[in-house]
């Protein structure tokens, strides 16, 4: 029988130590099966492209975030690893046919995006400019940012040629005395800031693009519109009642569209602009910050998100997104450990969600933790599991009906 990893009263403690409990109370672990017992959506298949080592109890470690260079090898951070793997597959089989280390050494790597040449890789600390030919030639153009509770930061180029980069709270719930905290920031590609707020004579550059985002580790751009949305971690143990019992339905996950100047609540507020009872801001503050667009299952922990218009699946997809959904730690009933279909109308705005596919949950035991999706050069998709260690290819072959 496979027992809960912590006491009641640790999972207390560990509601105020987020960059632990993320990971150290998800449901039981159980090995990956010989055969992949995951359901997918109908018309859909999903193997296993490359197998890394697996984690079942460890901390921050195992494939994270993806990236792909001009020439379609996949690039996979590892966190605490300190690794960044190139995984190639040159017959073009769905299967890798090689995994090297590409980088070793590196402080926490998690956010990865390739542009121009490079690859670059966001650090606890730093954000790395890799050229692609020579990674030896590595360079800091980003430094200093904040360490400790959400260690790992997230960084990709947007449509208007800049780094975006997550920088999440230090804490479950509290006030931040350092700004970049909770914040997504904007820099040039050469690492100067570019936020939001246009400075001018001896005022230092502001990289900070948005705020009240507690751990928006997931992000992307949507193909017509341009616009940037978001995954974001809510916080723990939180009630609805005034010193009252922890209520495992609050807060709910958000997705948020992020606009630049915009407050997202956190660590004031949630969902539809809510307070929370136990930690309530100055007056009327919720009802000035920018509601989700959508909410998911409360502790669901939802991460990588990629758009599907370069993918070969159905036109009806072409519009929306997937959303990888890592998993809950502090749950009676455990939620996440999936990927979703987050529909959007003929407008261009998220309406709905489903689930894609399933199957790393069963009976409060997982095998495996899906963490980033992003699209393949041949119409796919690759989905990155940290906890079993795979990566895996989704494909779309209607005719075989494909129910793994």
């Amino acid at each position: 029988m496979i027992k809960k990893l912590f006491s009641p009263l640790s999972i207390f403690l560990l509601a105020f130590l987020p960059h632990l409990g993320c990971a150290y109370n998800a449901a039981g672990y159980s090995p990956p099966p010989p055969e992949l017992n995951l359901s997918i959506a109908e018309g859909f298949s999903v193997e296993i492209f490359a197998k890394l080592d697996p984690c079942d109890s460890c901390y921050m470690t195992g494939p994270r975030m993806m990236a792909l260079d001009e020439k379609n090898n996949l690039y996979v951070t590892t966190g605490k690893l300190g690794k960044v793997y190139k995984i190639t597959d040159s017959n073009d089989d769905g299967k890798a046919d090689q995994i090297l280390t590409w980088l070793d050494n590196l402080n926490v790597p998690n956010g990865i995006d390739y542009y121009q040449g490079n690859i670059f890789i966001a650090n606890e600390d730093s954000i790395l400019k890799v050229p692609v030919s020579k990674p030896s030639k590595k360079k800091i153009i980003i430094n200093r940012l904040a360490t400790g509770g959400h260690t790992q930061k997230s960084i990709k180029v947007g449509p208007d040629n800049h780094l975006y980069i997550n920088i999440g709270s230090s804490c479950n719930v509290c006030v931040e005395t350092d700004p970049t905290r909770a914040t997504m920031q904007r820099y040039t590609v050469e690492g100067m800031p570019a936020g939001a707020l246009k400075t001018l004579g001896r005022h230092k550059p502001d990289a900070t693009w948005a705020k009240g985002l507690r751990n928006s580790q997931g992000f992307a751009w949507h193909p017509v519109t341009k616009k940037m949305y978001a995954t974001n971690n809510g916080s723990d143990m939180r009630s609805d009642k005034k010193n009252g019992p922890v209520n495992d339905a609050l807060p709910p996950e958000h997705f948020n569209e992020i606009e630049p100047h915009q407050h997202y609540g956190w660590p004031y507020c949630w969902g539809n602009q809510i307070p929370d009872p136990n930690f309530l801001g100055p007056k009327d503050f919720c009802a000035s910050t920018k509601s989700p667009d959508l909410t998911f299952t409360s502790h669901s922990t939802p991460i990588g998100i990629t758009f599907l218009n370069k993918t070969s699946f159905p036109e009806e997809y072409k519009n929306d997104a997937i959303v990888a959904l890592h998993g809950s730690w502090n749950r009676k009933d455990f939620s996440g450990y999936k990927l979703i279909h987050v529909k959007f109308d003929e407008n261009h705005r998220p309406i709905s969600y489903h689930d894609f596919l399933t199957g790393w949950l069963v009976n409060d035991v997982a095998w495996g933790r899906p963490v980033d999706v992003i699209q393949s050069h041949d119409g796919g998709l690759f989905v990155s599991d940290d906890r079993s260690g795979y990566i895996y290819k989704i494909t779309y072959k209607e005719e075989k009906n494909v129910h793994k």
